[in-house]
């Protein structure tokens, strides 16, 4: 079964190395400055920080997609979608 295809990319940002909750103040501060529907690439160190972030950031009412960062095994990359709100 083919992976659905991955929505168009308006930012990235690379947390990875980045304490919280510094990482979750950036992350919402770029998608801020988004447009909302448009989507922000983010790379974290996968275990405290991407649960930090991913509550966070759901938490405000932005969309989220889970995948595995394709060049560093203990990161994980998510796909943010900007809510309208």
């Amino acid at each position: 079964m083919a992976a659905p295809p991955q929505p168009p990319i308006t930012a990235a940002l690379d947390l990875r190395g980045t304490p919280c909750p510094l990482n979750f103040i950036r992350a919402r501060l770029t998608l801020e400055g988004l447009v909302a529907g448009q989507w922000l690439q983010l790379d974290l160190d996968a275990g405290e920080a991407e649960h930090a972030v991913v509550e966070g950031l759901a938490q405000a009412g932005h969309a989220i997609q889970h995948g595995d960062h394709p060049e560093a095994p203990a990161a994980v990359r998510l796909l943010v979608q900007r809510h309208a709100g």
